[in-house]
């Protein structure tokens, strides 16, 4: 099984579609060994406790910047013997260090069929719904991917869900038919076909299949050796 850990900052509605999956049983292969969030008191430690799951809170409001709160996430997800990390409705910024260690094994996912509204040098998902709405678009959704090292807010492409954009439409119930209609099934492909084997990543592509050679395999735990065993440093 694939020790994870699932990233939050809010209420945790993306969380609570991984908690289904496994409270039926519909994700075998992963271990749901952690919620970690990054400020106290937030909902989704509340539907993880509810599920019987380990929470713990690395709050970034007790660190003077994000790379020492970063060097903190990442000595504890070390802590936890983690193989993979979902993001789920985490708002801070992950620094080179965790991205690195991790590679290939963040997932995350936003609302917008990517490269769609990818432009600048992060990506928006609020301003993703808006634009959506003002240009007209007929049909919108949304991507899960793998982190990329840069943190830009997209990446390597692992699942995507369409979903139709009504007329009489507002930010308010887009964003909402997007997060049930697309990210929850879109998360829930991508990490079932992580913990499965199935993903590799190939000149910046996912390819999906059969598991990789064991030295390409993605869905397995980092490889101390190739990533500094050592703490990680500051950028």
């Amino acid at each position: 099984m694939i020790r994870t850990a699932v990233l939050v900052s809010g209420g945790g509605a993306n969380l609570q579609a991984l908690l289904d999956k496994v409270y039926f049983d519909e994700l075998p292969q992963l271990k749901l060994a952690a919620v970690i969030s990054s400020a106290e008191g937030v909902y989704a430690l509340e539907r993880a406790q509810n599920a019987g799951i380990p929470t713990y809170v690395v709050d970034r409001s007790l660190f003077p910047n994000n790379a020492s709160f970063c060097n903190a996430l990442l000595c504890k997800l070390r802590d936890l013997d983690i193989s993979l990390v979902v993001c789920a409705g985490f708002t801070e910024h992950l620094s080179y260090p965790i991205v690195r260690f991790f590679k290939h094994s963040i997932i995350n996912v936003q609302p917008a069929l990517f490269p769609a509204f990818c432009g600048g040098d992060t990506f928006n998902a609020l301003r993703a719904v808006e634009e959506t709405l003002r240009l007209g678009v007929r049909v919108t959704g949304a991507t899960a991917y793998f982190m990329d090292e840069e943190d830009t807010g997209f990446g390597p492409i692992i699942a995507q869900r369409a979903v139709e954009v009504f007329p009489d439409d507002t930010a308010a119930t887009l964003s909402d038919r997007v997060m049930r209609q697309g990210e929850w099934p879109a998360l829930v492909e991508a990490v079932g076909r992580y913990c499965r084997g199935e993903l590799r990543v190939e000149n910046g592509r996912v390819l999906i299949g059969a598991p990789a050679p064991a030295e390409e395999e993605v869905g397995t735990a980092p490889d101390m050796s190739e990533t500094e065993a050592e703490s990680p440093t500051e950028e």
